[in-house]
Protein backbone atom coordinates (compact mmCIF):
# COMPACT_ATOMS: atom_id res chain seq x y z
CA UNK A 1 0.00 0.00 0.00
CA UNK A 2 1.39 3.44 -0.90
CA UNK A 3 2.29 5.93 1.83
CA UNK A 4 -0.33 8.37 0.48
CA UNK A 5 -3.08 5.76 0.64
CA UNK A 6 -2.08 4.65 4.13
CA UNK A 7 -1.98 8.27 5.32
CA UNK A 8 -5.49 8.83 3.92
CA UNK A 9 -6.77 5.77 5.80
CA UNK A 10 -5.21 6.92 9.06
CA UNK A 11 -6.54 10.46 8.66
CA UNK A 12 -10.00 9.17 7.73
CA UNK A 13 -10.01 6.87 10.75
CA UNK A 14 -9.06 9.79 12.97
CA UNK A 15 -11.76 12.02 11.52
CA UNK A 16 -14.58 9.46 11.69
CA UNK A 17 -13.70 7.68 14.89
CA UNK A 18 -12.11 4.59 13.42
CA UNK A 19 -10.14 2.19 15.56
CA UNK A 20 -6.41 1.88 15.75
CA UNK A 21 -5.05 1.14 12.29
CA UNK A 22 -1.99 -0.99 12.90
CA UNK A 23 1.17 -0.14 11.02
CA UNK A 24 3.26 -3.12 12.10
CA UNK A 25 2.17 -6.67 11.31
CA UNK A 26 1.59 -9.11 14.16
CA UNK A 27 4.35 -11.41 12.93
CA UNK A 28 6.95 -8.69 13.55
CA UNK A 29 5.73 -7.44 16.93
CA UNK A 30 8.01 -9.67 19.02
CA UNK A 31 11.08 -8.71 17.02
CA UNK A 32 10.19 -5.03 17.10
CA UNK A 33 9.72 -5.06 20.87
CA UNK A 34 13.04 -6.83 21.44
CA UNK A 35 14.89 -4.39 19.18
CA UNK A 36 13.14 -1.40 20.78
CA UNK A 37 14.14 -2.47 24.28
CA UNK A 38 17.74 -2.84 23.13
CA UNK A 39 17.64 0.60 21.49
CA UNK A 40 16.25 2.18 24.66
CA UNK A 41 19.02 0.64 26.78
CA UNK A 42 21.62 1.82 24.28
CA UNK A 43 20.26 5.36 24.03
CA UNK A 44 19.77 5.72 27.75
CA UNK A 45 18.40 8.66 29.67
CA UNK A 46 19.72 10.91 32.40
CA UNK A 47 19.67 14.25 30.60
CA UNK A 48 18.87 17.26 32.81
CA UNK A 49 15.57 19.04 32.32
CA UNK A 50 15.56 21.42 29.35
CA UNK A 51 16.25 25.07 30.19
CA UNK A 52 13.33 27.44 30.49
CA UNK A 53 13.20 29.84 27.56
CA UNK A 54 10.00 31.77 28.29
CA UNK A 55 10.37 35.50 27.98
CA UNK A 56 10.61 38.51 25.70
CA UNK A 57 12.82 38.31 22.60
CA UNK A 58 13.74 41.19 20.30
CA UNK A 59 13.42 43.83 23.00
CA UNK A 60 15.53 46.12 20.80
CA UNK A 61 12.40 46.54 18.65
CA UNK A 62 10.39 47.95 21.56
CA UNK A 63 9.06 47.05 24.98
CA UNK A 64 5.83 45.23 25.87
CA UNK A 65 4.14 48.56 26.60
CA UNK A 66 4.61 49.93 23.07
CA UNK A 67 1.85 49.57 20.48
CA UNK A 68 1.06 47.15 18.88
CA UNK A 69 2.81 45.12 21.55
CA UNK A 70 4.78 41.91 21.15
CA UNK A 71 3.82 39.00 18.96
CA UNK A 72 2.80 36.04 21.12
CA UNK A 73 4.39 32.70 20.25
CA UNK A 74 3.32 29.45 21.89
CA UNK A 75 5.41 26.27 21.73
CA UNK A 76 3.84 22.87 22.35
CA UNK A 77 4.92 19.27 22.01
CA UNK A 78 7.48 16.81 23.32
CA UNK A 79 11.12 16.87 24.37
CA UNK A 80 12.24 18.18 20.98
CA UNK A 81 9.93 21.18 21.34
CA UNK A 82 11.13 21.65 24.91
CA UNK A 83 14.78 21.59 23.83
CA UNK A 84 15.96 18.57 25.82
CA UNK A 85 19.70 18.01 25.46
CA UNK A 86 21.00 21.60 25.42
CA UNK A 87 22.18 23.60 28.40
CA UNK A 88 21.30 27.16 27.48
CA UNK A 89 17.82 28.57 26.94
CA UNK A 90 19.00 30.39 23.83
CA UNK A 91 19.88 27.03 22.20
CA UNK A 92 16.33 25.66 22.40
CA UNK A 93 14.26 25.67 19.20
CA UNK A 94 11.60 27.86 20.82
CA UNK A 95 14.13 30.57 21.68
CA UNK A 96 15.69 30.38 18.22
CA UNK A 97 12.27 30.68 16.57
CA UNK A 98 11.26 33.59 18.83
CA UNK A 99 14.49 35.44 18.07
CA UNK A 100 14.22 34.76 14.33
CA UNK A 101 10.57 35.82 14.24
CA UNK A 102 11.40 39.05 16.07
CA UNK A 103 14.16 39.82 13.57
CA UNK A 104 11.89 39.26 10.56
CA UNK A 105 8.89 41.11 12.03
CA UNK A 106 11.06 43.84 13.61
CA UNK A 107 8.79 43.46 16.60
CA UNK A 108 9.36 41.88 20.01
CA UNK A 109 8.10 38.35 20.56
CA UNK A 110 6.75 37.02 23.83
CA UNK A 111 7.46 33.30 24.07
CA UNK A 112 5.63 30.78 26.20
CA UNK A 113 6.78 27.17 25.97
CA UNK A 114 4.46 24.54 27.48
CA UNK A 115 6.09 21.51 25.80
CA UNK A 116 6.88 18.53 28.03
CA UNK A 117 9.66 15.98 27.68
CA UNK A 118 8.18 12.55 27.08
CA UNK A 119 4.83 13.94 25.96
CA UNK A 120 2.64 12.10 23.48
CA UNK A 121 -0.26 13.56 21.57
CA UNK A 122 -2.60 12.82 24.48
CA UNK A 123 -0.85 15.60 26.44
CA UNK A 124 -1.64 18.28 23.87
CA UNK A 125 -5.09 18.96 25.34
CA UNK A 126 -3.44 19.89 28.66
CA UNK A 127 -0.82 22.01 26.92
CA UNK A 128 -3.41 23.91 24.90
CA UNK A 129 -5.30 24.53 28.13
CA UNK A 130 -2.22 26.14 29.66
CA UNK A 131 -2.10 28.60 26.76
CA UNK A 132 -5.81 29.36 26.50
CA UNK A 133 -7.46 28.81 29.87
CA UNK A 134 -5.75 31.42 32.05
CA UNK A 135 -7.67 34.41 30.70
CA UNK A 136 -4.70 35.75 28.76
CA UNK A 137 -5.03 36.51 25.04
CA UNK A 138 -4.40 33.61 22.70
CA UNK A 139 -1.03 33.32 20.95
CA UNK A 140 -0.76 34.92 17.54
CA UNK A 141 0.95 31.75 16.35
CA UNK A 142 1.72 28.33 17.84
CA UNK A 143 4.30 25.71 16.89
CA UNK A 144 3.64 22.05 17.71
CA UNK A 145 6.33 19.36 17.46
CA UNK A 146 4.91 15.93 18.27
CA UNK A 147 4.77 12.31 17.17
CA UNK A 148 8.02 10.51 18.02
CA UNK A 149 6.80 9.24 21.39
CA UNK A 150 3.51 8.17 19.83
CA UNK A 151 5.49 5.83 17.58
CA UNK A 152 7.83 4.47 20.24
CA UNK A 153 4.93 3.89 22.68
CA UNK A 154 2.83 2.32 19.89
CA UNK A 155 -0.11 4.72 20.18
CA UNK A 156 -2.58 3.84 17.40
CA UNK A 157 -1.94 6.34 14.60
CA UNK A 158 -5.62 7.16 14.20
CA UNK A 159 -5.71 8.14 17.87
CA UNK A 160 -2.51 10.14 17.50
CA UNK A 161 -3.89 12.14 14.57
CA UNK A 162 -7.26 12.61 16.28
CA UNK A 163 -5.61 14.09 19.37
CA UNK A 164 -3.40 16.38 17.30
CA UNK A 165 -6.25 17.69 15.17
CA UNK A 166 -8.34 18.32 18.29
CA UNK A 167 -5.56 20.49 19.72
CA UNK A 168 -5.09 22.34 16.42
CA UNK A 169 -8.84 22.93 16.19
CA UNK A 170 -8.93 24.53 19.65
CA UNK A 171 -6.03 26.83 18.80
CA UNK A 172 -7.52 27.81 15.44
CA UNK A 173 -10.90 28.56 17.03
CA UNK A 174 -9.09 30.79 19.52
CA UNK A 175 -7.62 32.75 16.61
CA UNK A 176 -4.08 31.36 16.54
CA UNK A 177 -2.15 30.44 13.43
CA UNK A 178 -0.63 26.98 13.82
CA UNK A 179 2.51 25.37 12.39
CA UNK A 180 3.03 21.66 13.04
CA UNK A 181 6.44 20.02 12.83
CA UNK A 182 5.43 16.50 11.87
CA UNK A 183 6.77 13.23 13.28
CA UNK A 184 10.53 12.89 12.66
CA UNK A 185 12.06 9.95 10.84
CA UNK A 186 12.97 7.60 13.68
CA UNK A 187 14.87 5.35 11.31
CA UNK A 188 17.90 7.61 11.65
CA UNK A 189 18.49 7.14 15.38
CA UNK A 190 22.05 5.85 15.61
CA UNK A 191 21.61 2.96 18.11
CA UNK A 192 18.56 1.57 16.26
CA UNK A 193 19.42 -1.39 14.04
CA UNK A 194 17.68 -3.31 11.29
CA UNK A 195 14.96 -4.40 10.95
CA UNK A 196 13.67 -1.89 13.51
CA UNK A 197 15.34 0.95 11.57
CA UNK A 198 13.28 0.17 8.44
CA UNK A 199 10.07 -0.25 10.43
CA UNK A 200 10.68 2.92 12.43
CA UNK A 201 11.22 4.89 9.23
CA UNK A 202 8.09 3.45 7.67
CA UNK A 203 5.71 4.07 10.57
CA UNK A 204 7.06 7.52 11.44
CA UNK A 205 6.74 8.75 7.84
CA UNK A 206 3.24 7.30 7.57
CA UNK A 207 2.26 9.12 10.76
CA UNK A 208 3.84 12.37 9.49
CA UNK A 209 1.81 12.19 6.28
CA UNK A 210 -1.41 11.48 8.19
CA UNK A 211 -0.71 14.38 10.56
CA UNK A 212 -0.39 16.67 7.55
CA UNK A 213 -3.69 15.53 6.04
CA UNK A 214 -5.47 16.07 9.35
CA UNK A 215 -4.18 19.52 10.28
CA UNK A 216 -4.05 21.17 6.85
CA UNK A 217 -7.82 20.68 6.63
CA UNK A 218 -8.09 22.95 9.69
CA UNK A 219 -6.07 25.77 8.14
CA UNK A 220 -2.76 24.91 9.80
CA UNK A 221 0.56 24.50 8.03
CA UNK A 222 2.99 21.62 8.41
CA UNK A 223 6.75 21.37 8.07
CA UNK A 224 8.37 17.99 7.58
CA UNK A 225 10.81 17.06 10.32
CA UNK A 226 11.43 13.69 8.66
CA UNK A 227 14.62 14.34 6.76
CA UNK A 228 15.96 16.70 9.40
CA UNK A 229 16.75 13.47 11.22
CA UNK A 230 17.76 12.09 7.84
CA UNK A 231 20.77 12.71 5.57
CA UNK A 232 22.41 15.43 7.63
CA UNK A 233 21.88 13.64 10.92
CA UNK A 234 22.94 10.29 9.46
CA UNK A 235 26.04 11.82 7.88
CA UNK A 236 27.02 13.92 10.91
CA UNK A 237 25.62 12.13 13.99
CA UNK A 238 28.31 13.46 16.33
CA UNK A 239 27.40 17.05 15.41
CA UNK A 240 23.64 16.81 14.95
CA UNK A 241 22.72 14.53 17.87
CA UNK A 242 23.20 15.37 21.52
CA UNK A 243 24.99 13.32 24.18
CA UNK A 244 22.25 10.67 24.36
CA UNK A 245 22.46 9.96 20.57
CA UNK A 246 18.70 10.54 20.37
CA UNK A 247 17.89 14.20 20.87
CA UNK A 248 19.38 16.91 18.65
CA UNK A 249 22.43 18.92 19.61
CA UNK A 250 22.47 22.72 19.57
CA UNK A 251 23.38 22.56 15.88
CA UNK A 252 20.60 20.05 15.25
CA UNK A 253 18.04 22.32 16.91
CA UNK A 254 19.33 25.27 14.88
CA UNK A 255 18.77 23.25 11.70
CA UNK A 256 15.22 22.43 12.77
CA UNK A 257 14.49 26.04 13.70
CA UNK A 258 15.79 27.36 10.37
CA UNK A 259 13.59 24.86 8.54
CA UNK A 260 10.49 26.03 10.43
CA UNK A 261 11.12 29.78 10.57
CA UNK A 262 10.02 30.64 6.99
CA UNK A 263 6.72 28.81 7.49
CA UNK A 264 6.23 30.47 10.87
CA UNK A 265 6.73 33.86 9.26
CA UNK A 266 4.53 32.99 6.28
CA UNK A 267 1.69 32.02 8.63
CA UNK A 268 1.76 35.61 9.93
CA UNK A 269 2.10 37.16 6.47
CA UNK A 270 5.69 38.23 7.10
CA UNK A 271 7.48 36.22 4.39
CA UNK A 272 7.81 37.93 0.96
CA UNK A 273 5.85 36.15 -1.78
CA UNK A 274 5.22 33.48 0.82
CA UNK A 275 2.78 31.36 -1.13
CA UNK A 276 4.07 31.82 -4.68
CA UNK A 277 5.26 28.56 -6.17
CA UNK A 278 8.81 28.16 -7.47
CA UNK A 279 8.68 25.48 -10.16
CA UNK A 280 12.47 25.43 -10.34
CA UNK A 281 12.41 23.97 -6.83
CA UNK A 282 9.79 21.33 -7.73
CA UNK A 283 7.08 23.15 -5.81
CA UNK A 284 3.56 22.29 -6.89
CA UNK A 285 -0.16 22.28 -6.18
CA UNK A 286 -1.15 18.69 -5.38
CA UNK A 287 -3.92 16.63 -3.81
CA UNK A 288 -3.39 16.67 -0.05
CA UNK A 289 -2.52 12.97 0.33
CA UNK A 290 0.08 13.08 -2.43
CA UNK A 291 1.63 16.26 -1.03
CA UNK A 292 1.64 14.85 2.50
CA UNK A 293 3.39 11.70 1.34
CA UNK A 294 6.04 13.66 -0.56
CA UNK A 295 6.63 16.04 2.35
CA UNK A 296 7.12 13.21 4.85
CA UNK A 297 10.39 12.25 3.18
CA UNK A 298 11.98 15.65 2.63
CA UNK A 299 13.11 18.02 5.36
CA UNK A 300 11.71 21.50 5.59
CA UNK A 301 8.92 20.82 3.10
CA UNK A 302 5.83 22.85 3.86
CA UNK A 303 2.26 21.86 3.12
CA UNK A 304 -0.46 24.49 3.33
CA UNK A 305 -4.04 24.62 2.10
CA UNK A 306 -4.81 26.08 -1.34
CA UNK A 307 -8.37 25.43 -2.47
CA UNK A 308 -10.67 22.46 -1.87
CA UNK A 309 -8.67 19.21 -1.72
CA UNK A 310 -5.59 20.90 -3.23
CA UNK A 311 -2.60 22.12 -1.24
CA UNK A 312 0.68 23.91 -1.85
CA UNK A 313 3.88 21.89 -1.55
CA UNK A 314 6.79 24.26 -0.91
CA UNK A 315 10.50 23.68 -0.30
CA UNK A 316 11.50 26.68 1.77
CA UNK A 317 14.63 25.23 3.33
CA UNK A 318 17.70 25.91 1.20
CA UNK A 319 20.85 24.76 2.99
CA UNK A 320 22.35 23.24 6.07
CA UNK A 321 22.77 25.76 8.86
CA UNK A 322 25.12 26.22 11.74
CA UNK A 323 23.84 27.44 15.08
CA UNK A 324 25.46 30.83 14.49
CA UNK A 325 23.43 31.35 11.29
CA UNK A 326 20.34 32.16 13.34
CA UNK A 327 20.05 35.36 15.37
CA UNK A 328 21.50 34.64 18.80
CA UNK A 329 18.81 35.19 21.42
CA UNK A 330 19.81 36.19 24.93
CA UNK A 331 18.93 33.87 27.76
CA UNK A 332 15.82 35.45 29.27
CA UNK A 333 16.64 37.27 32.48
CA UNK A 334 14.47 38.22 35.44
CA UNK A 335 13.21 41.31 33.61
CA UNK A 336 11.89 39.36 30.63
CA UNK A 337 10.92 35.94 31.95
CA UNK A 338 7.26 35.19 32.47
CA UNK A 339 5.57 32.96 35.00
CA UNK A 340 2.69 31.94 32.78
CA UNK A 341 1.13 35.11 31.42
CA UNK A 342 1.69 36.73 28.07
CA UNK A 343 1.88 40.26 29.40
CA UNK A 344 0.09 43.15 27.71
CA UNK A 345 -1.92 42.10 24.61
Amino acid sequence: MSRARTARRIAAGAAYGGGGLGLVGAATVGLVLAEMQFAKRTVGTGLPDPPRADGLYGSEFGGPEQSPGPLRLGMLGDSTAAGLGVRRARQTPAALLASGLAAVAERPVQLRNVALSGAMSDDLDRQVGLLLDDGAPAPHVCVIMIGANDVTHRMPPTQSVRLLTSAVRRLRLAGSEVVVGTCPDLGTIEPVYQPLRWLARRVSRQLAAAQTIGVVALGARTVSMGDLLGPEFAANPREMFGPDSYHPSAEGYATAAMAMLPTLCAALGLWPESDRLDVARDEDILPVAKAASAAAGQAGTEVTAARGPWVLLKHRRRRRVQAEDLPTPPDPGPDTATAGAWGPP
